[in-house]
């Protein structure tokens, strides 16, 4: 019998060594293992401001609010809130079950330190989000009230988001992107830069029953083909973000399963008008430049060769079918004889401007197509191509012209433009400033009533219509790849993967 089981060892771990074994026979049943298009940036969620960052934070970081599907806004680490009748005090019970990676307990305080950090920290990106707090106050562990200067109807949205993840409080004074200890599903393992990020399962988490792998690998990786094939082979079990151009072949694939939604946000060409010395060239100085190179840009051309026409094509911040999307501006035809007027009437009839794309096959496609197009229209467009993060701090510190970026979008209209155009925006890279639109946007901020925040918006968007600071593109459809084993997969129009339920038939 002893012998028996020496064999039977043996055996299976010839098996896990044969060259050419299928992983998905190799690997541990209780590992998910999720194909990223780009590489994270750093995991603290103050600073972050990527989209698969926030993927990660999915599993690592609780937050105090979610969304649902239908997003309609529901308890996480906060299990109820109310206003005050001036809107002036937001009160929340929080939940007394839940806990740190590292034992502590979460509670009033630990909230409070994280949304001081958040408000306080030089190189926080959630100080605009949170504009509106003034203070802070936790009265008893189970409560946790937020002064505001001013009324917010957008606050209760930026919780269910990094402004709304907590954070260890003892590792709030150390390294927080080295080793991120949360309150999430799941704890921080390891991360190998442009590569992976594992994460195990914290068994005293509050809702651990829902949770079904022990440990989920997320791998990066910016090759389309390369994650569908990783996908197919079983290196991977879901990917996010299936190319359009895979979805066909991907759909007739007998061991995976495709689900796709309309995301919240937009993607498009932020503009640099103001940010350092690579703004003082005609495309950041002059309104009719940009003006000339949005003409010249066919949305509806450009998502049927990249896309399949599978992504909508769109001029405003706000996706399709959005409330607050303006009847006044629709998608423009292209005009390329209109553009040629424009930069004529610039003095500019020959323009050259460098375009930052990320050096994905789908990105670099979109840059070729719209060079194609600008140089119709007398616009010489230089590419240039780097990993997403390289981008990303390149756009910060301006070193940029023109950059190809999208936005993964959030619930209340506020998330998709406040950020981006308001002077002093956390992520307004290319420092648009304008007073109106400035007054505009932050009178919106207080205003509740939908159809009067909406004539606010309006009003905003005549003005970033004319001086576009940044040029929207395309809507776009967020397709998930599945292998056909796992199931409990629930699509929500943020584009993030919830891990509660999924599981490996």
């Amino acid at each position: 019998m002893k012998l028996l089981k020496v064999l039977a060892a043996a055996s299976t771990l010839a098996l896990a060594a044969w060259p050419g074994l299928s992983p998905a026979l190799a690997q541990a049943p209780s590992t998910l293992r999720i194909g990223l298009q780009e590489d994270p940036d750093m995991l603290d969620p103050h600073k972050a401001r990527t989209f698969v960052g926030r993927i990660v934070f999915m599993g690592l970081c609780d937050r105090l609010l979610d969304i649902t599907p239908e997003l309609k806004l529901v308890p996480r680490l906060a299990t109820s809130w109310e206003f005050s009748a001036d809107g002036l005090t937001l009160t929340m019970k929080l939940r007394t079950e839940a806990k740190f990676h590292d034992g502590e307990a979460f509670n009033a305080e630990a909230a409070k330190a994280n949304l001081e950090r958040a408000m306080t920290l030089p190189e926080s990106l959630r100080k605009s989000e949170l504009a509106s707090v003034d203070k802070v106050e936790a009265p008893d562990p189970a409560t946790l009230v937020l002064k505001l200067k001013r009324p917010d109807a957008t606050l209760l949205a930026q919780l269910t988001d990094r402004a709304g993840m907590m954070l260890a409080p003892k590792s709030l004074s150390g390294d927080v992107t080295a080793r991120p200890i949360c309150s999430g599903p799941y704890k921080f393992v390891e991360r190998v830069q442009n590569d992976r990020i594992v994460l195990e399962k914290f068994k005293e988490h509050w809702e651990a029953d829902k949770y079904n792998f022990d440990r989920i690998i997320y791998r990066s990786i910016p090759d389309t083909t390369v994650r569908l094939a990783n996908l197919r082979s079983g290196e991977l079990d879901m990917l996010e973000r299936l190319a359009p151009t895979d979805v066909k072949s991907a759909k007739a694939d007998a061991s995976l399963k495709v689900t796709s939604i309309a995301n919240l946000g937009y993607q498009g060409i932020t503009i640099n008008t103001n940010n350092g010395d690579a703004a003082k060239q005609p495309m950041g100085q002059d309104k009719r430049v940009r003006q000339a190179f949005s003409l010249a840009i066919d949305r509806k051309v450009l998502s049927q060769v990249v896309f399949e026409g599978l992504y909508e094509p769109m001029n405003q911040p706000f996706n399709p079918g959005n409330f607050y999307v303006s009847g006044d501006f629709p998608v423009p035809a292209r005009d390329v004889a209109k553009a040629r007027a424009l930069l004529k009437e610039a003095g500019q009839p020959k323009v050259t401007a460098e375009l930052f794309v990320t050096n994905n096959p789908v990105d670099t496609q979109i840059g070729q197509v719209i060079q194609a197009m600008a140089q119709e229209a007398g616009i010489d467009v230089q590419l240039r191509a780097t990993e997403f993060a390289s981008q990303l701090r390149d756009q910060q510190q301006g070193k940029f012209q023109m950059s190809r970026i999208g936005w993964s979008g959030r619930i209340d209209p506020d998330g998709n433009i406040h950020p981006f155009v308001t002077t002093g925006g956390g992520q307004n890279d290319g420092k648009y400033s304008n007073p109106e639109v400035d007054r505009l946007l932050n009178q919106a901020r207080t205003v509740y009533d939908p159809a009067e925040r909406k004539k606010l918006y309006d009003a905003a968007q005549k003005i970033l219509n004319d001086e576009l600071p940044i040029i929207y593109l395309y809507n776009q459809t967020v397709f998930f790849a599945l292998r056909k084993n796992i199931d409990g997969f629930v699509i929500n129009p943020d584009g993030l993967i919830r891990l509660a339920g999924l599981k490996r038939s």
